[in-house]
């Protein structure tokens, strides 16, 4: 009698060890498979500039028009483009256009309003003005006149930006300059649009 029960006992246990060993055996591939699908995705890469913003280490050269007269420098490596009087500039979001007409008095804040702004309002869609100011410059006095206005669409993608323009105004002998600075509302170009706007100089 002790026999049978000392017998029965000992396949009892062995049995006991068997099924633990299984759900032992079947806990550790589950939590093996959960700590691999838990493991957190590799994030994208961040952005070195913002949408807009003109690069801390962008070069600049100097650009002169072929009847002379005046130089200005243009960030390098830009594409340029030229239209009547009008000569641009542009690389993704951001655009530069540099324009000469022969004007006998220099403009003012007043008449930058009087009659560049109603023009504006025609050519550029949701336009909106900021104000007309004088301005200094190396090249002399000017007038600086700050809008809202969208992009044109994107020949690839149709996509239209809704830009900050800064439009500088500068005369001398009869010649009037002017240059358009725009890039995406929100970026921040203000060294880049300053190197610009301070680097022309009168031949």
């Amino acid at each position: 009698m002790r026999r049978t029960l000392v017998i029965s006992l000992a396949a009892l246990t062995l049995t006991t060890a068997v099924v633990a060993g299984c759900g032992n055996s079947g806990g550790s591939s589950a939590a093996s498979g959960t700590t691999k699908n838990s493991s957190p995705a590799k994030p994208a890469p961040a952005e070195s500039n913002p949408a807009g913003d003109i690069p801390d280490d962008q070069a600049y050269v100097a650009y002169t028009p072929a009847k002379g007269g005046f130089s200005v420098k243009v960030p390098e490596g830009w594409s340029q483009t030229s239209s009547g009087n009008a000569v641009t500039f542009t690389d993704k979001l951001n655009r530069i256009e540099v324009s000469s007409v022969n004007a006998p008095t220099p403009p003012t804040a007043g008449s930058v309003t009087s009659t560049v702004v109603p023009t504006l309002k025609k050519q550029v869609p949701n336009f909106s003005s900021g104000r007309a100011t004088a301005v200094t410059r190396p090249a002399g006095k000017g007038v600086l006149l700050t809008y809202k206005g969208d992009s044109a669409p994107d020949p690839v993608t149709g996509k239209v930006v809704h830009d900050a323009f800064e439009r500088y105004s500068f005369h001398q002998g009869g010649k009037e300059v002017d240059l358009t600075l725009s890039g995406p509302v929100g970026a921040d170009n203000v060294d880049p649009w300053k190197i610009v706007s301070e680097s022309l100089r009168w031949q």
